[in-house]
């Protein structure tokens, strides 16, 4: 890769629904916190800086992924919010950033850098995707040509944009450049109240940029909220590993 790469792994999330008091980020995938594969895997890219957005309590969190630098997401206050508060450590950083969820352990170094080749060829924001056995209630990419249009939640989606099954699976990756900017022009006027990463390609194209999307492997992509699908990661791991 020829632009420096920087990441920001979002790991502010509680582990209330693994039944647990560990942040979720921190349970483990093969004896391993899964943010722990996800800093590996991201050394192996390289990247050059590393981001992780903790939450207030997260200082467990913070030891786990040091020596890397952390921020603090003192609300929750949607994906968007999250990234943004990573912006004073970030400050002047015009490489690609990667935003990786820190509970998606199993992405691999060459699609890392797939989505980062996407962004030096001229794509301000891209997308990985993915084509899972039952779309079920996730967010549509839809595409024109081999540019990402729009990403429509399930619950906004037309019958015929339901039937597209290629999903979002919130990994992303953005020009540092434009990154900031683009986060200080998404709005909150939803019902929950939030600023979300998935409004970052209207906002995108409204500000001239252009998007894509790539495909990734449902395996690879597969995130964990729950012990089952925590589960499920040790299977898939232990399938490629």
């Amino acid at each position: 890769m020829s632009r420096k790469i920087a990441a920001v792994i979002l790991g502010a999330g509680k582990g209330t629904r693994m039944k647990s008091d560990k942040p979720k980020v921190l349970m483990p995938v093969c004896g391993k916190p899964m943010v722990r594969h996800i800093i590996d895997t991201l050394e192996q890219v390289p990247v050059d800086e590393i981001v992780t957005v903790i939450s207030p309590d997260g200082q467990e969190v913070a030891k786990t992924v040091a020596p890397y630098k952390t921020c603090v997401q003192e609300k929750q206050l949607g994906t968007g919010h999250a990234v943004n508060c990573a912006k004073d450590l970030l400050k002047g950083f015009d490489g690609t950033v990667l935003v990786v969820f820190g509970d998606t352990p199993l992405i691999t170094k060459q699609t890392f850098q797939l989505i980062s080749s996407k962004v030096e060829e001229g794509f301000a924001v891209v997308v990985l995707g993915f084509r899972p056995e039952d779309p079920a209630r996730y967010g549509r990419l839809i595409m024109k040509n081999n540019e990402l249009d729009r990403i429509v939640e399930f619950k906004d989606a037309s019958d015929a944009e339901k039937a597209v099954n290629f999903c979002n699976s919130g990994v992303m990756a953005f020009d540092g450049k434009y990154l900031f900017d683009i986060l200080a022009q998404i709005g909150n006027n939803n019902a929950a109240g939030e600023f979300y990463l998935t409004d970052a390609v209207e906002t995108a194209h409204k500000m001239g940029l252009k998007c894509t999307a790539i495909e990734g492997n449902p395996e690879e992509v597969a995130s964990a909220n729950t012990l089952e699908e925590l589960a499920q990661l040790e299977i898939y791991y232990k399938k490629v590993s």
